[in-house]
């Protein structure tokens, strides 16, 4: 359940390098090396674009991790501490033929964000999935 008195969540303006190649790691196991990297060169040049926390987590079909896993906590305590964290990057689904989205990075970020209000505004980045 969100608590608001966890802090306001607070982004910086764009994705931070390391998360291109913490998405193309992830990617890489969905598909081959050729369209992980044209997928990471539309992340890289896709426009920010806001998303509410609950709506992503349900796009991508991913279950709420707990508050104690590392990372998540790790991501609450930047909040506390008025931190700010890096836009998500996201690759769209496919709902025709069922295939929910890609958080390609940034999942314990979105969760965090949930814990502080599932209607969190999350900055992120959008690309379209290989057809």
């Amino acid at each position: 359940m969100p608590d608001n008195n966890k802090g306001e969540v607070r982004w910086l303006t764009e994705p931070e390098d390391q998360d291109y190649p913490a998405a193309a790691n992830y990617l890489s196991m969905l598909d081959s090396d050729d369209v992980v990297a044209t997928v990471v060169a539309a992340l890289r040049s896709a426009p920010i674009v806001h998303r509410k926390a609950k709506d992503i987590l349900r796009a991508a079909r991913l279950a709420l991790l707990p508050e104690d896993n590392a990372h998540v906590a790790s991501d609450l305590k930047k909040i506390r501490d008025g931190k700010k964290l890096s836009p998500i990057l996201l690759v769209k689904g496919d709902l025709a033929r069922g295939i929910p989205a890609q958080v390609a990075d940034g999942y314990h970020r979105v969760c965090a964000s949930y814990y502080t209000d599932e209607n969190t505004d999350i900055p992120l980045k959008l690309a379209d999935a290989p057809r």
